[in-house]
């Protein structure tokens, strides 16, 4: 028999027993937990011991760890501010809100691994994608257009910040910074690319940037490109439509 879909958020939140334990405290203590040392770290007994509390307290707020998750994650879009497109230009709008979630990935690598995985119907979920369909509504997408648009563009942040998550994964772990790490590997990089003398030239050029700045750069540099992307296919969607190629008449000889 197939399972029914379960989230904390259908059904209706209990009110607790006894005011020493509340839904927000287990997870404001979940983040910190998963913030200091990660996915593999959280566990319900952990928690319990990090709050000085049994687990059967938090059985009263959530039925198992996936709905803590769920918790948690919308306590982190919850941190997300979007900017009202009536106050502000539509790009304006939605480059504030890509670098939103950039930032709070950074201060939450862990949540990009269960991004897509749990769901996201809490009430600050909803807010943030309310004010992201209302952006590109403004900006002059019209039906499943502005759906397409708000998915596309939250793609693009999660697609070109998880290899950066993983980076400062190995950064931490080898506690080396980013520059260092680099230089640690550019010799092997050189090797592998000496049969490409175009790449091997440019390897060399860029091997003194700057990690991090060349990070960032190449953020700005994708989320401008795919800002153009939009913005040129609504200049499309509102030009008139091009008069039919009909040939001229021959004009009568003198």
């Amino acid at each position: 028999m197939k399972e029914h879909f379960s989230s904390v958020w259908t059904r209706e939140r209990r009110t607790a027993k006894s005011p020493a334990l509340s839904r927000e405290q287990i997870v404001r203590a979940a983040m910190e937990l998963l913030d200091a040392e990660g996915l593999d770290a959280l566990s319900m007994r952990r928690l319990g011991a990090r709050l000085g509390s049994g687990t059967t307290s938090f059985y009263w707020h959530v039925a198992n760890k996936d709905e803590l998750l769920e918790l948690v994650l919308d306590e982190v879009y919850g941190e997300l501010t979007i900017l009202d497109p009536r106050e502000t230009t539509w790009r304006n709008a939605a480059s504030s809100f890509a670098y939103g979630i950039r930032q709070a990935l950074f201060k939450h690598p862990w949540v990009i691994s269960f991004i897509g995985t749990t769901p996201a119907i809490g009430p600050n979920a909803m807010r943030m994608m309310s004010g992201l369909v209302a952006t590109f509504d403004h900006a002059g997408f019209r039906g499943l257009d502005q759906d397409y648009a708000a998915s596309a563009l939250m793609a693009y942040v999660f697609g070109i910040t998880a290899p950066e998550l993983s980076w400062n994964s190995v950064l931490r772990r080898t506690g080396l910074s980013s520059n260092e790490l680099q230089a640690s590997i550019q010799p092997s990089v050189e090797r592998a690319a000496a049969d490409h003398p175009g790449l091997a030239a440019r390897y060399a050029e860029f091997r003194d940037m700057d990690v991090d700045t060349a990070r960032a750069l190449n953020f700005e540099f994708g989320l401008t490109c795919f800002l153009d992307g939009l913005e040129a296919r609504l200049d499309r969607a509102s030009s008139p439509p091009a008069p039919p190629d009909v040939p001229c008449p021959e004009r009568p000889l003198p």
